[in-house]
């Protein structure tokens, strides 16, 4: 079975890049080696590079433990967290 190429707009693109390079930032300030942290994580050093470089394509799941094993696992917390338009088009529901 073929899997499906994932389309990614450049903007959102960038935005993934610069999360690849902020993990990648993290494990240099922890001076852990890309093999020590794809090991801590459970993945292997092709997924890890993967996740540095903004891949799309990695599973959500992945990137948890990568920031996970830096000990940013709450971030993903914040992901979604401040619904701006969602709360907007909400709000304009209740006046009907």
């Amino acid at each position: 079975m073929k899997s499906k190429k994932i389309v990614i707009f450049p903007k959102q693109q960038k935005i993934l890049d610069l999360l690849g390079e902020h993990i990648k930032l993290a494990r240099k300030r922890r001076k852990l080696t890309a093999v020590q942290l794809a090991e801590r994580s459970g993945i292997d050093r092709v997924t890890l590079r993967s996740i540095e470089k903004g891949s799309p394509s990695v599973a959500m799941g992945s990137y948890f433990n990568v920031l996970r094993s830096l000990n940013l696992h709450e971030d993903f917390l914040k992901l979604a967290a401040d619904d701006e338009l969602g709360k907007k088009l909400q709000d304009l529901d209740l006046l009907k």
